[in-house]
């Protein structure tokens, strides 16, 4: 069993980097640069927001504090899985029925948008379409055929198929689960490649990114100035893409976002027998506990195997050992596996679980999206699409539905959200345990 830190100056040590397929090393900031909108933030948000500007025109400079892909965005569980939210139905007394349903064709849309951004611009991130919820309980198997049903009447174009509890090992090799919905609108992708792929895209646009240039202070006006170490860069409009990794920049919003950790482990490659016992028709899989487990195999036949969310803001020692009883529950079959990678991230939640996706109200000029929940890979594109309709003056129905959707502070501080959120989680564990 390997050892691999966590975090670094550089790339964090996961199967992403050992498998990227290509080199990006770009400049640190330097001097004066002057654009129409300076982004912070090279993950997801930031890189499609830069994408989504360049092709309307504006001049774009991006500004990461590490390397592209260096948070969530190159790290995660590589799930590409419809919809944006949790139960948008509780916001029917804010934006209407109208508003909940433009939400889920959203959630929707979101999925086409990465569709459309890897075939126009060729890029390599192993794409494969089809995914499965599994059901925990029969409840669960119930709310799917409900949510299926939904899918049909918004129009749903793809296949979507209720596995039934004797049906299971067709789509796991588990006896863990008691039903599950197919559906191949949704599937995974490497994240980093894709993360290095749509840098390479913004920079074909004229895109200017730079680097390991930490932003130091922000001053605000007609005219931004952001500055960072060795340079600056005046904008007039400017997007906080930052996530789960404000690091203090803007306090309001840093408030509304908590950084929950989540850990992955990559096996050693399978053989295709033992592959295809697993995860027969190669999809991507999530069950429904609050402590999900989510995982797939890899372009090299590994299973990646993700899930502990944590609130408490303390890595595990040895996330290995942490998470291989996890997916020993699900897979004993893996007894005698070896595990070659093990990493974790920080995803941006929420406490209504939706993106949030606006403009600080004092400062009509700054524009932000975070908070995606665990959807993140979808849900960034959609709101970079959503930013870039909003700053260039386009009519944007998205724009004004999440703008409207108020989200409060995690109470306590920097120093207690984290443990009260914590506490909250547990009581969300012992409920489920309770149905």
């Amino acid at each position: 069993m390997s050892r691999h830190t966590i975090h670094s100056a550089d790339y964090p040590n996961s199967w992403y980097l050992a498998s990227r397929n290509r080199e990006t090393l770009l400049p640190i900031l330097e001097g004066e640069e002057q654009a129409d909108v300076c982004i912070i933030g090279g993950g997801f948000t930031g890189l499609n927001t830069a994408i989504e500007l360049a092709q309307r025109g504006l001049s774009v400079v991006l500004l990461e504090a590490r390397r592209i892909g260096w948070g969530a965005s190159g790290r995660n569980g590589g799930q590409l899985i419809r919809g944006v939210g949790h139960d948008v139905d509780q916001f029917a007394g804010v934006i209407g029925a109208e508003g909940v349903r433009d939400l889920k064709l959203m959630g929707i849309e979101a999925v086409d948008i990465v569709r459309e951004r890897v075939a126009e611009f060729a890029i390599d991130c192993d794409l494969t379409w089809g995914y499965c919820d599994l059901a925990n309980k029969p409840r669960h198997l119930d709310a799917f055929r409900a949510d299926r049903d939904e899918l049909l009447s918004l129009g749903y174009q793809h296949e979507l198929k209720i596995v039934e509890p004797d049906q299971m090992r067709s789509v796991v090799g588990s006896d863990r689960y008691v039903g599950g919905l197919i559906d191949m609108g949704s599937g995974h992708l490497h994240p980093l490649n894709l993360a290095l792929g749509e840098a390479a895209a913004a920079q074909s646009l004229g895109v200017r990114l730079f680097e390991r240039s930490a932003v130091t202070a922000i001053d605000h006006g007609s005219t931004i100035t952001v500055h960072t170490d060795r340079g600056r860069v005046r904008a007039a409009q400017l997007v906080l893409a930052c996530n789960a990794y404000h690091s203090g920049l803007q306090r309001r919003l840093d408030s509304q976002v908590i950084a929950a950790g989540s850990y992955l482990i990559a096996t050693e490659p399978l053989s295709p027998e033992l592959a295809a016992e697993l995860i027969p028709q190669n999809m991507a899989l999530c069950d429904q506990r609050v402590a999900l487990d989510y995982y797939r195999l890899s372009a090299d036949r590994r299973l990646l195997f993700g899930g502990a969310c944590h609130y408490s803001g303390r890595d595990p020692a040895d996330i290995a050992a942490y998470m291989r009883p996890k997916m020993l529950k699900v897979f004993p079959q893996l007894e005698a596996t070896r595990i070659d990678y093990q990493w974790g991230g920080m995803i941006g939640i929420g406490a209504n679980r939706l993106p949030q996706i606006g403009r600080l109200p004092d400062q009509p000029n700054v524009f932000y999206a975070q908070a995606y929940s665990g959807h993140g890979v979808n849900a960034t594109h959609l709101a970079a699409r959503i930013l870039g309709e909003a700053m260039t003056g386009q009519a944007s129905r998205g724009f004004d539905l999440f703008s409207q959707v108020p989200h409060m502070a995690f109470p306590g501080g920097e120093l207690f959200r984290s443990p009260l959120l914590a506490l909250g989680m547990l009581w969300q564990k012992i409920k489920e345990q309770s149905f």
